[in-house]
């Protein structure tokens, strides 16, 4: 028996999909499975396959971060944020300068730290064990805030994973790393990083302010809002400046706002400082005279497009929407970065160049929505036809952070160039030195050797609120100069209480020379450096 073919109906709300004709129905014989509906057939899963594409290299990415946390390489200031974190856990009110002996604050002690240091402290584990901890959360609250930020933006179901593939690969040609810049190659190495944590934060701040605006939302939410405001400005002050210009960009580019808008984010502004005046661990506002740290930032100004010129194709995205909105929020925030990035530049001032996020992101998440946005599809098609070799050219770029999980030598040559070997670390010296031992050491040791829990004379990054930081550093220098007399070194080493001594094992014979208290107790992998014990009287302490 066979059925007769019906006639398809068309209804008002349900066109049929495609062509805007019907297709006629197939008879088919009785007991035979019906036909699959257009578009969902094997012919209709290509968009959706198109769209889990972001997502399944997303989940990829993921699995290789994790993969990275494990191992935690240490090619960077991992160093000073585990001294950090050290010094909360032995002392959680008065912890003191985390890389010298000197009781002064340090804007390293921030709600973040202080949490992990009173983590650390409760629970008994390893300073680099709960790093990994913080690295997990920081990557969750990165991924899922540029996830929960772009959905407040618009775009389709792959815009969220798409804006991630952005914000990770569109930077430039060459490998480029900086703690705020979250590239992936920067997130592998800083994934622990406050900074990390910080830009996470961010963008669920900009999706929440943004929903907020739009409510309006209440007295709380807007209060919450400025609490959130400031612990990200003290967890990392530099993220906290491209969250600020965010929020700024957010605020401008409301529509409408309701009249109890404006005094909710007064009072939110209000509170925020308040929080940030009465943080007790240091003085956040006396960072703005800081001006030690714009020799170190100076290369953020340089080889510009080889570092950021993936990020044009977003600036060409914001081109785009600013026609159709000029006070477009994304735009509006890359004219701010944009602005104070160029202002840092004109001035001197290099360290505005750590604002620089702040003008590439918004072009990173305008990209992702040219391609899965509302606008005219010949747009789209031809912003998706740029964004895929660019992101291949970012991820090239980027690939370095492979080599933390697979064998450098097993990846392709060009992959392989991209690769930064991790510091070897001071973990030899642990069997000697104990905690809160002097060392005196050159700035490279000094930035790590504090991470096992002794100090070093000279702090190893620029410390603002350290007094004496140029007489320390003078100090360092003179002792590992040619030429220095063996009674200066000895001063020296009596002046700064130092019970330990780390010298590069080529001129250990030329420094040590005349110093007759000093003992060799061990030397670091392949023999380079070398460690020697200050002794007193000619006595010895032991290895623990």
């Amino acid at each position: 028996m066979t059925v007769k073919p019906t006639k398809a109906v068309r209804t008002p709300d349900a066109p049929p999909a495609g062509a805007g004709r019907e297709r006629p129905r197939t008879p088919r014989a009785a007991g035979t499975a019906p036909a699959p509906a257009a578009g969902t057939g094997a012919s209709g899963h290509g968009p959706a396959l198109l769209a889990a594409l972001p997502w399944t290299a997303v989940a990829l990415l993921a699995v290789l971060l994790l993969a990275v946390v494990a191992r935690l390489p240490w090619a960077g200031d991992l160093g000073m944020h585990a001294a950090t974190v050290l010094r909360l856990r032995e002392d959680l009110v008065h912890p003191g300068n985390p890389l010298v002996d000197a009781a002064t604050p340090s804007p390293y002690y921030s709600p973040w730290t202080v949490l992990l240091g009173g983590l650390a402290r409760i629970s008994g584990l390893s300073v680099f064990v709960v790093l990994r901890g913080a690295a997990l959360v920081a990557l969750t609250l990165l991924a899922t805030g540029i996830v929960r930020y772009v959905r407040t933006l618009g775009g389709r179901r792959a815009a969220p994973a798409l804006a991630v593939l952005c914000v990770l690969f569109l930077w430039g040609t060459e490998r480029f790393m900086w703690s705020g810049f979250p590239g992936l190659h920067s997130l592998a190495l800083g994934a622990a990083y406050p900074s990390a944590l910080a830009l996470g934060l961010a963008f669920h701040f900009w999706a929440l302010l943004t929903r907020a605006l739009r409510g309006p939302a209440g007295w709380p939410a807007f209060c919450g809002l400025g609490a959130m405001w400031a612990v990200i400005l003290l967890c990392h002050q530099f993220s906290g400046v491209v969250a600020s210009l965010g929020a700024l960009a957010a605020v401008l580019g409301a529509r409408g706002l309701p009249r109890a808008v404006r005094p909710r984010l007064a009072a939110a502004l209000l509170l925020g400082l308040a929080v940030l005046a009465l943080w007790p661990y240091y003085d956040f506002f006396a960072l703005f005279g800081a001006d030690s740290l714009d020799a170190i930032h100076r290369p953020l100004y340089r080889e510009p497009l080889a570092h950021y010129g993936l990020a044009l194709l977003g600036v060409a995205a914001l081109a785009v929407r600013l026609r159709r909105d000029r006070r477009d929020p994304l735009v509006l925030f890359f004219a701010l970065g944009a602005l104070l990035y160029a202002a840092g530049r004109a001035t001197g001032h290099y360290s505005w160049g750590r604002a620089l996020p702040a003008a590439l992101i918004p072009a990173q998440l305008a990209a992702a929505l040219a391609v899965t946005g509302d606008g005219r599809a010949a747009v789209r098609r031809t912003f998706g036809v740029l964004l895929v070799p660019a992101l291949l050219a970012g991820f090239c770029a980027q690939s370095g952070a492979l080599g933390y999980v697979i064998r450098p030598q097993a990846l392709p040559a060009p992959l392989a160039d991209h690769y930064r070997k991790p510091w070897t670390g001071y973990h030899w010296t642990t069997p000697w030195v104990r905690y809160g031992d002097v060392v005196m050491a050159e700035r490279f040791p000094a930035r790590q050797i504090p991470a096992y829990g002794p100090y070093t004379v000279a702090p190893g990054y620029p410390d603002f609120f350290l007094p004496d930081e140029d007489r320390r550093e003078a100090a360092v220098r003179g002792f590992y100069a040619a030429g220095t007399s063996a009674g200066e070194r000895a001063r020296t080493l009596r002046r700064y209480g130092v019970r330990w001594v780390v010298a590069p094992r080529a001129r250990a014979a030329e420094i040590t020379r005349g110093l007759t208290n000093l003992r060799e107790r061990a030397a670091g992998p392949g023999g380079g450096q070398v460690l020697y014990e200050v002794v007193d009287g000619g006595g010895r302490r032991g290895p623990r």
